[in-house]
Formats: structure tokens, C-alpha cells, sequence
């Protein structure tokens, strides 16, 4: 049963002020209600510390950049409700120097479909720059399930035909330039591991999989998550963290992710965005595709509490797939150079949607199924707001409410 606090969190019309001081409260008083409370949810600290800074959902952008000319740098350092870097010295901040950091794109396709790697190239860049000096570790990874994309059956992480300025630039070559200077940056894709079960690594099984897990979700949802050693020896635990063998015991707060998808209609469930991009953090061929199959129950919403939450969305809106994605070919794709990043997934997909695939598309036939405001079933508003249910059930102050979402365009 939830406690009544919890089923009182979130009215529509809330005052952004009372969130903040609720989310005070959750973090600074721990245990005065028998659920979970979000700050249990690995990943969930960015997003409350926003709240508290701002007293609601802030989206951060930066305009008329193609991520060559220090966009996503500028961006990252503007941002005012949260701050990238957590230093030795103290003070909240999403990446120490010695996290792990999970960078999860878009990979299943090829030309616009993908994450742009010159963004990958600035983001990754960026991490390494870290004042304390980056001693960590950056994994760039995907799961293009194993039987969709562009190659019929995988995805890639060496498009022949990448996103980017420079077309012979793909994101393995993105992963090796760094990884050639003594950066400990590689890349997975999850699509190999995809059909193999595996239990975690506190049960003594240290094999590359997904863990499954025995119960199914009253939505339909059964949570899967995939468990893998680095190429520098890391075991890391999507749900766990990081596994220390010594110690026989799962680092949580060390592994970290930040959620980078490229903005794009899709013809299966409407809109590709932070939220969907989680879609590939889950084994289809083990659950039956659960999650997809239940996104209009809350199903993208039940795999990101379960497992662990993104400490950023940022999301790629250099080019954008307006209709027949998510396939997006260098003649289709529209020019909007723009990118953008939130703590809040639902606040992040909800206004960039809303005021820029949702305008783009506007004449094409399934227009209204990507209006975030249209709330009717088989819609992309529908399946958001049942997304945003499951998240505010736990506590996570996400919101879809345009008057609760702060946009901060970055200049300098």
C-alpha cells in the first residue's frame, strides 16, 4: 500500500516550491514512509537536486550548433539547476572523477538515426576534462536487440554511413581515438548478449548476459538487465553498479549513466526520446518483449525505476526524423541543430516534442499521434503520461506539465 504522502506528491497543479520542499524532506528524512522514496532509485539524485535548486523540471538547451563547434561543451557547463562535475571538495554534481560512466545511445541505425558522434566526441571530451582529473572509466553502449536496424539484424557501432559532419566518422572511431590517447573508453553493444540469461554477479556467476527477473510487473512488465565485464575489467551491474570481487559486494553510486538518443518519430510507438531509448536496456528475446508491448501501461516507466535511472538526458536534435522514422536518411532528415538536456526524461521528451518534432511534422499524416498534449490510447501523449505514473509513484518529481518545466537556453 502506498502511504498517503506518496499518493499526495504530485497534484497537477502543484506549487513548484512545495516540490522542492517535499524532496527536502524525502532526502533529509529517510524511512518516514514505508515505500521506497526516490532517492533509493540508483540515478535519482540529479533529478531531485534540480527540484530543490528550481523548483521544478528545468530543460536545457543550446541552439544553432552542430556539436563540431563546442555546442554540447557550452551546454554542459551552462546548466544552472545542476552541476556536471561532483568535486572532491564537495557539493552535489553528477560525475566524480573516479565514476563509471554508461554513455547509452542510439546505434540500431545508420546516417541520422544515430547518435551524432561529433556530440559523442564533445561529451566524452568533456568527461576526461574533469577538474579532479577523470581517473574513471566511459562505456559507450546500445541494444539494437539483435533483430532490427539498418543491418536487418544488429546494430553497429562502425556505420559505414555515420551522423556526423565528417560522414567517415562513426562512434567506434569516436571510442579508439580516445582509447589510442590511454583513456580507459570503449564500447559495447548489448545486441551480443541479448539471447543469453545469466544470474548477477553476487551469485557467483561472472559470464556476460541479461538477468531476468521471476516476477512479472501488474502492468506486464518483466524486468531484464544486462551484466558485463569491460575490456578493462570492470563487472558492472546495470541494476547493481559496480561488483567488487574482493569485497564480495555491489559500488551502486559509482556507475553512472547518461542517456544520449537522437529525437525522432517512430512508426512502432510514436516518438524516440529519452524515455524510449531505454528500450534498449532490456532483453526482448528473454521477456517476450515485455516492456514494448506494455509501453501503454506505464512499461518505459516500470524498466527505469527497476533498474537504474539516467543521471542526464541529453537529447540530439541536430537532425531529426519528423515522419517514416525510426529510419532517418541523410536526404529525410531536417536540420534543426539544436541539442538539449534535463534530469526530468518525461519534462525533456515532453517539450522538445511538443515544440519541435511535433511542429516539424506538422501535415504528415500521424501528426497527432506525436502532440504530447493528446491523451488519447495508441498516442505518444498517452503512453508518456502512464510513464510519468510510474515514476510518480515512487517519488521521482518528474512532470509533463508545461507550466512546472523551466526552459534555459544557453548562450554563453
Amino acid at each position: 500500500m502506498k502511504c498517503s504522502l506518496q499518493r499526495r506528491l504530485f497534484p497537477k497543479y502543484a506549487n513548484p516550491f512545495l516540490y522542492a520542499f517535499v524532496f527536502f524532506m524525502i532526502i533529509s528524512t529517510k524511512g518516514f514512509c514505508a515505500d521506497p522514496d526516490p532517492s533509493d532509485i540508483p540515478g535519482t539524485e540529479s533529478i531531485l537536486w534540480s527540484h530543490i535548486r528550481s523548483g521544478g523540471s528545468v530543460v536545457n538547451l543550446v541552439e544553432n550548433t552542430d556539436a563540431t563547434d563546442g555546442g554540447i561543451e557550452k551546454l554542459l557547463g551552462g546548466m544552472k539547476d545542476v552541476s556536471f562535475y561532483r568535486l572532491k571538495r564537495g557539493g552535489t554534481g553528477l560525475i566524480s572523477a573516479d565514476d563509471i560512466v554508461l554513455i547509452k545511445i542510439n546505434s540500431q541505425w545508420s546516417e541520422r538515426g544515430s547518435t551524432n558522434t561529433d556530440l559523442l566526441k564533445g561529451l566524452i571530451g568533456y568527461i576526461l576534462q574533469h577538474p579532479d582529473g577523470f581517473k574513471g572509466e566511459i562505456i559507450v553502449v546500445d541494444n539494437g536487440q539483435g533483430n532490427m536496424g539498418s543491418a536487418s539484424h544488429v546494430g553497429k557501432l562502425d556505420w559505414d554511413l555515420p551522423n556526423s559532419k565528417d560522414i567517415k566518422q562513426n562512434t567506434q572511431l569516436v571510442i579508439d581515438a580516445f582509447a589510442d590517447q590511454g583513456y580507459k573508453v570503449s564500447g559495447v553493444l548489448w545486441d551480443k548478449l541479448t539471447q543469453k540469461s545469466v544470474r548477477d554477479f553476487d551469485t557467483g556467476d561472472n559470464s556476460d548476459g541479461f538477468v531476468v527477473e521471476p516476477v512479472v510487473k501488474s502492468n506486464g512488465v518483466r524486468i531484464s538487465y544486462p551484466k558485463f565485464t569491460t575490456k578493462y575489467g570492470s563487472a558492472l551491474s546495470l541494476k547493481k553498479g559496480l561488483w567488487d570481487s574482493l569485497a564480495k559486494k555491489f559500488i551502486s553510486d559509482k556507475l553512472k549513466i547518461i542517456n544520449v538518443p537522437v529525437l525522432k518519430s517512430n512508426n512502432f510507438n510514436q516518438v524516440d526520446g529519452a524515455l524510449s531509448s531505454y528500450l534498449g536496456t532490456c532483453s526482448n528475446a528473454l521477456t517476450d518483449s515485455s516492456v514494448q508491448k506494455n509501453i501503454n501501461q506505464g512499461g518505459l516507466g516500470e524498466q527505469m525505476i527497476n533498474i537504474r535511472f539516467p543521471i542526464l538526458n541529453i537529447l540530439d536534435m541536430i537532425y531529426i526524423a519528423p515522419e517514416r522514422g525510426p529510419v532517418s536518411f541523410y536526404k529525410g532528415a531536417l536540420q534543426k541543430n539544436m541539442i538539449a538536456a534535463s534530469t526530468d526524461p518525461v519534462a525533456l521528451d515532453y517539450w522538445a516534442v511538443k515544440n519541435v518534432l511535433y511542429p516539424a511534422a506538422s501535415g504528415q499524416k500521424q501528426a497527432l499521434l506525436l502532440d504530447p498534449d493528446n491523451k488519447n490510447q495508441g498516442s505518444f501523449g498517452y503512453w508518456l503520461g502512464k510513464c510519468l505514473l510510474e515514476l510518480n509513484k515512487v517519488g521521482i518529481p518528474a512532470t509533463m506539465n508545461k507550466d512546472f518545466i523551466k526552459l534555459t537556453i544557453i548562450t554563453g
